[in-house]
């Protein structure tokens, strides 16, 4: 495809990085702009493109899962990213875990070496300005973005930006850890695992809840509001809605044994490593509002993290989103609110556009990609089937219906009901994983009718899937 299409992507995190390799694959100009290290946030600590605050997972890739299929349809239309993420990977039994720095520094490295693509560092304060500059632009700055482009977004959305906060799990040196205590161990597989475990007996656990409860935290009463992501809660907030809440969910023992007893624990946390070398380990799912301090004596309660050094503690961060139902189509394009003030097409990608994870907010970035090298051509986007996963995410993230919008991770809920109702679980989940492939590819024959893909890239996306993709039945 040959353009002389320029399009401005604002925001280096994982949508934009995403959205610009996929449109200079097409031939499209880009200016890529991000702010750091210019500009800094409260959490990122590098100035490198797709920089991971939160976690450094992503998820599962389970073909019979969601998560596995959304992995499936980035295999499949070659995103970039995930190869990435396939080439900084380390061990966390079934799901996709990368090294952070090697994630990011690759990622930048690809957009720092791509001929059509111009890397500024620079904070945008105006779209308007920018409207003036491009011939289109797509808004990725995610769930930090800057207080003066945000002022100035609440104005084009026409109403208030949704903001809710987001909690980053602490990160302890693997150093000063006691391994005699923990246990190597993955959820339901034999032999050593991948993730270390403490265990809790049932007055531990009930010791470890009192403490948490009683601790001090930064922010007492804001985790009150409706607008906290119920799957970011820290974990104090999961503990005061139950005591036993957070060993049915965080600290869930099942599939697990204590070699000391042979038997189930009644409680497990568990650590996974934060980079190949296994130098230090997330607390997984400890997302937390608790002051350093705090988490300092609350976590070291923990069998085996008696004496754990922080290489971070966990921090609460920010996170702004438009409301999608009202303003996005299911292209990405923003059409509602005051977006016919600016003079070129405004598409919103990742988490402000109110996608929840780091595998949505690739693909929204690719997604968004298609859309707009559709229009530079002068096409209409080729639809999403809603039969796919992400596409199952856009037609609920853009359906006018949709009321009270929350951010959304992909998931089984919001597939459109099979033909045959299939009532055991797995079995269903399966059928909406074979479905769903057969719905991907229908879009990649689509795709590459509209010349968005080729022949090639289609076989090697079909080959790149093959492992997200549920067995064939016999």
């Amino acid at each position: 495809m040959e353009t002389r299409t320029h399009i401005a992507v604002v925001g280096a995190g994982l949508a934009g990085s995403e959205a610009a390799l996929q449109l200079a694959a097409r031939g499209v100009a880009v200016t890529l702009f991000e702010m750091r290290p210019v500009q800094g946030t409260p959490v990122h600590k590098t100035g490198m493109a797709a920089e991971l605050v939160c976690s450094n997972s992503l998820k599962g890739m389970k073909p019979d899962s969601a998560a596995g299929m959304l992995k499936a349809e980035l295999a499949f239309l070659r995103s970039r990213l995930l190869q990435c993420a396939r080439e900084a990977q380390v061990a966390a039994g079934g799901a996709l875990a990368v090294d952070r720095e090697r994630f990011a520094a690759q990622v930048t490295r690809l957009l720092e070496e791509e001929p059509l693509i111009t890397l500024k560092r620079q904070e945008v304060a105006s779209l308007r300005q920018l409207a003036t500059e491009f011939d289109g632009i797509v808004l990725a700055t995610g769930p930090l973005t800057s207080p003066a482009l945000e002022k100035e977004l609440q104005q084009l959305t026409g109403a208030e930006a949704l903001a809710f906060f987001d909690a980053a799990a602490p990160i302890v040196m693997a150093d000063s850890l006691d391994m005699d205590k923990l246990v190597r161990q993955s959820r339901y597989e034999e032999g050593a695992g991948d993730y270390l475990n403490s265990f809790l007996t049932r007055e531990e656990y009930e010791h470890f809840i009192d403490q948490l409860l009683g601790a001090q935290r930064v922010m007492a009463k804001d985790f009150e509001s409706k607008d906290l992501f119920q799957a970011c809660q820290p974990i104090e907030e999961v503990a005061r809605a139950g005591r036993d809440a957070p060993r049915f969910g965080t600290c869930k023992p099942v599939g697990l044994t204590d070699p000391r007893t042979g038997r189930r624990p009644w409680a497990a946390v568990q650590l996974r490593a934060e980079n190949a070398e296994g130098t230090c380990y997330n607390l997984v799912g400890f997302q937390t509002n608790l002051t350093f301090p705090e988490q300092k004596r609350v976590f070291s309660l923990l069998p085996g993290l008696e004496n754990a050094e922080f290489a971070r503690y966990g921090v609460m961060h920010r996170n702004t989103f438009v409301d999608a139902p009202r303003l996005l189509d299911g292209s990405g394009r923003m059409v509602g609110g005051h977006a016919s003030e600016l003079p070129v097409p405004l598409w919103v990608a990742g988490q402000l556009a109110g996608t929840e994870g780091y595998c949505e907010a690739i693909r929204s970035g690719l997604h968004c990609a298609f859309s707009v090298a559709a229009w530079a051509m002068g096409n209409d986007a080729v639809p999403l089937p809603s039969e796919t996963a992400f596409g199952a995410l856009m037609t609920y993230a853009t359906c006018p219906d949709t009321e009270n919008y929350q951010p959304m991770h992909v998931n089984f809920g919001m597939m459109p009901p099979l033909a045959k109702p299939v009532r055991q679980k797995r079995e269903r989940y399966r059928a909406f994983a074979r479905r769903g492939r057969e719905a991907l590819e229908a879009y990649g024959r689509q795709l590459q009718a509209a010349k968005l893909m080729n022949a090639s890239q289609l076989e090697l996306g079909a080959q790149a899937a093959r492992p997200f993709f549920p067995e064939e039945e016999d």
